[in-house]
């Protein structure tokens, strides 16, 4: 299965997820990729749209090895099981967070000036990307949905490995690809337009449609995962 691009990935992917159009879901996509195709995913179900604003927390010096992530509302949520096995220190893992806080706030600054951030306490959420290699940032994504209220997660994409569930621990409640193949190579391979969106892109996008009632995000929130 190819995509055409991304637009057109998401509504596929819509054609998939009528059930969710209850009233009760808010859709969230991940920057920058994912942003229009969840932008197709809302307007087919007639949910609010949104961002789902993280930042990974990668090891020192394995940054791709996650231990954790942080999200806006002072979010942060931590793997446990790295930290101890990899030796990393409270000191380690402030830094790593000061430096990725930076950026999210950056994003956050500029995102937010077009769309308020939706609270997601007691939803049904549904994050969407573009597709999965690693699975790292939508299972970053997952948790920090979950830290911030979340109490149904679906996890949607175009495209995925035929394994990416088990890669996943479980971090949604349900995993949604339209096609998973056993070779997978990258995301970019199952589209014909896999340009870079930008920040004015993403922008554009939730300008579109923006939402008339949203309530204050969930502030100071951080649990520890095992």
């Amino acid at each position: 299965m190819r995509f055409k691009d991304r637009h057109q990935a998401g509504r596929i992917l819509a054609a998939q997820l009528d059930r969710f159009a209850t009233g009760d879901v808010v859709v969230l996509g991940l920057p920058r990729g994912g942003v229009p195709v969840a932008f197709e995913v809302a307007k087919e179900i007639n949910a609010p749209l949104d961002v789902i604003l993280i930042r990974k927390l990668g090891v020192p010096w394995q940054p791709e090895l996650a231990m954790g992530a942080i999200g806006e509302g002072n979010v942060r949520v931590l793997n446990e099981s790295v930290i101890e096995s990899c030796g990393i220190t409270p000191q380690q893992i402030d830094e790593i967070e000061a430096v990725e806080r930076k950026e999210l706030h950056r994003r956050a600054d500029l995102y937010r000036t077009v769309h308020k951030p939706v609270s997601l306490r007691g939803k049904t959420v549904l994050i969407v990307d573009d597709g999965i290699a690693t699975g790292s940032t939508a299972l970053a994504a997952c948790r920090v949905a979950r830290a911030r209220g979340a109490s149904w997660i679906a996890l949607a994409v175009p495209v995925a490995p035929s394994d990416w569930e088990d890669f996943m621990e479980n971090a949604a409640d349900e995993f949604i690809a339209l096609h998973a193949p056993d070779y997978f190579g990258a995301v970019g391979n199952f589209y014909d337009d896999f340009g870079q969106v930008s920040d004015s892109d993403v922008l554009n996008i939730l300008s579109a449609k923006p939402e008339n009632a949203v309530r204050p995000i969930d502030k100071d929130v951080s649990i520890v995962l095992d």
